[in-house]
């Protein structure tokens, strides 16, 4: 049991893409178990030049690196088992679905090895849809994915899912016994010396700019362009001009070159910041506490419309009013808050009326969510691991 000794209880979480400062694996889950005295946690993943200072009972591991269609993932999957070997986890918490092959065969070599699946995303769907992959592979790999989660899923001590969408597009999931199975949703954790505003954000007076933000990862499917066509037409619209910053990680080059050169024919209006690299999560926070609108102009997709995407948690926890599309899981949030109101993104917009709904409207009138927070997922993170340590 961690705590209970003087012998330190290792946990190594484990993705490959994701880099190793990452929201999830690093800020979230990593950070509530390090707080347990006795407990030891590591993390691996992509490498990254931006990891800051790591605690006592933590390390960062760097798997990866190159482009996600890169040889490097295989030698990705080496040093993964060099860390399983060296590090000897009591459990790990797999991140990734590439992953889960070496992880069951660790598994199965040595006794009482333990470990569970955090299922990030619907990847069989995303694989399917998106037309990331082509033709035949596409099919193929779906396929294998959705085979080796269903094993992986009846081995696992334990399954997390980051929407409770999950639970019913993942037939297999219903073969699990009940406790196996806990939704973590991807809530707010504060960074570690950061004080949460008391008060929401407030729009600006008309004669000042209307600074827009768009953040996370960079996609078309994600409303890239969308953001940009708005931002043009409520330059129109609103007295003091309106700005748009533009931060993350774009995985598309032929999509980051033309953003670039479009963020260089309007320097004036138009931000980029990252693209080509992940952007350190504290940078993101802070534009969010520069920003009056937080924008969530996803293209209508079956594998967005049932989560609810990180930055709509980052932007309520923040206080900072929304932009998103009619997607009714997210306005049912926004609703519940008065956080945001629902825009036909990538349709041609009234400026003039928006305008009028924005000020005419009350953004949080009962505060800043509380319910938003990471620290109730933080508990059921450890419930689940006690239930199976």
């Amino acid at each position: 049991m961690p705590g209970s000794g003087t012998a330190q209880f290792v946990i190594l979480l484990a993705s490959v893409l994701k880099p190793v400062d990452d929201t999830r694996m690093r800020g979230k889950f990593a950070k509530t178990l390090a707080e347990r005295a006795g407990t030891q946690v590591h993390i691996a993943g992509r490498g990254t030049t931006s990891a800051g200072a790591n605690p006592a009972n933590s390390g960062l591991h760097p798997i990866f690196s190159g482009t996600r269609l890169s040889l490097g993932r295989l030698a990705a999957q080496w040093r993964y088992g060099q860390l399983l070997r060296r590090l000897k986890p009591g459990v790990v918490i797999v991140h990734a679905p590439e992953l889960l092959p070496l992880t069951l065969l660790w598994q199965a070599l040595g006794t009482g090895r333990k470990f569970l699946y955090d299922i990030r995303e619907n990847y069989a769907l995303n694989v399917s849809t998106q037309r990331v992959y082509q033709g035949f592979m596409r099919h193929g790999l779906a396929a294998g994915l959705r085979w080796v989660e269903e094993l992986a899923a009846r081995r696992a001590a334990g399954v997390i899912l980051a929407e409770a969408s999950y639970a019913a597009e993942l037939p297999f999931l219903n073969e699990l016994q009940p406790g196996r199975v806990v939704v973590l949703e991807n809530k707010y954790q504060p960074q570690p010396d950061e004080t949460l505003r008391p008060q929401p954000i407030k729009l600006p007076p008309p004669t000042e700019p209307l600074r827009l933000l768009y953040s996370g990862t960079i996609s078309e499917l994600n409303g890239v362009w969308e953001a940009i066509a708005l931002a043009q037409q409520l330059r129109a619209a609103w007295p003091g001009g309106a700005r748009l910053t533009i931060i993350g990680f774009c995985q598309q080059p032929e999509l980051l070159r033309q953003l670039l050169a479009e963020a260089a024919q309007h320097p004036a209006w138009l931000t980029l910041i990252g693209g080509a690299e992940p952007v350190p999560h504290a940078r993101i926070v802070a534009e969010i506490g520069r920003s009056h609108l937080g924008l969530l102009p996803y293209r209508p997709h079956a594998s967005t419309e049932r989560c609810r995407p990180t930055k709509l948690f980052e932007y309520l926890a923040h206080g900072l009013p929304v932009l998103a599309a009619s997607n009714p899981l997210w306005q049912e949030l926004l609703a519940a808050h008065g956080a945001g109101l629902p825009l036909a993104f990538g349709q041609l917009i009234d400026g003039p009326a928006l305008v009028a709904r924005l000020q005419g409207h009350c953004f949080y009138p009962n505060g800043i969510p509380g319910d938003v927070l990471w620290a109730g997922e933080g508990k059921k993170l450890w419930h689940l691991l006690d239930s199976v340590i």
